[in-house]
């Protein structure tokens, strides 16, 4: 691709987007990724939180300690530096159930598609996500790597409250989902995972920049699963990549 740039927009009086192109592409993300730790590492005063996004670093800061051009002179420095390599990624298998129950919108999507149900399971099941970023609502992890075979457009009006943990598809990728609520994804299946947890260490179990393989599961090994994870436990398997 060609050679990524870095531009900077403001997001109100204390926010600052530092923005690395306009598409979903994996080296963008790298930059994304590298820029956050980076800047951690420097330790920045004035600096409040980073949010990574598929594209952009989010820099809230405190405008009565650093000034706008002062950050901004300071990202570029942290961006220009040499050896910055992205932290050491994981790769996770996180069950899913496909049962009918918990892919509600299968048959949906297999019309859609031209596929049968069981191929969508089959597609989706057998890609590796890569974890874009975290937004929305906590925890909700989204997910790039879809085959394009399912690639399908949102809904034209959102659905009623899904369960929390579905596994949804939209727009070119995939999703995890942590709370009910309306959604305007296509749901294919539900994970026992919890990806946010606020009273386990990680509260939020996958880092951005991981990798995702979904293991289908049958409904009875779903069933057994969440009560492991009710009880605490991590069910998600975790190796480590470099």
């Amino acid at each position: 691709m060609a050679e990524i740039e870095l531009t900077f927009l403001d997001a109100g009086e204390a926010a600052l987007v530092a923005q690395y192109g306009t598409v979903v592409d994996p080296a963008i993300n790298d930059r994304v990724i590298a820029l956050d730790a980076a800047l951690g590492a420097v330790k920045l005063e004035g600096i409040r939180e980073t949010v990574p996004t598929y594209r952009s670093l989010m820099i809230h800061y405190d405008p009565l300690v650093i000034d706008r051009a002062s950050l901004v002179a300071a990202v570029k420095k942290v961006d220009a530096a040499p050896d910055k390599p992205r932290p050491a990624a994981s790769r996770w298998t996180v069950p899913c159930c496909y049962d009918p129950v918990f892919g509600e919108d299968l048959d949906q999507i297999a019309e859609m598609t031209g596929l049968s149900a069981q191929r969508v399971v089959e597609l989706h099941s057998s890609a590796t996500y890569r974890v874009y970023m975290y937004g929305f609502a906590p925890g909700y992890c989204h997910l790039g790597g879809l085959p394009p075979e399912l690639n399908v457009s949102r809904r034209t009006n959102p659905r009623p409250p899904m369960p929390s943990n579905a596994i949804m598809i939209a727009a070119g990728l995939s999703l995890i989902a942590t709370f009910s609520m309306p959604t305007g994804w296509w749901i294919v299946g539900r994970t026992p995972e919890d990806m946010f947890a606020p009273r386990r260490d990680p509260v939020f179990l996958v880092e951005v920049g991981d990798e995702i393989r979904f293991e289908a599961v049958d409904r009875a090994t779903h069933d057994e699963l969440a009560k492991r994870v009710a009880a605490g436990e991590i069910v998600a398997r975790r190796e480590r990549l470099g």
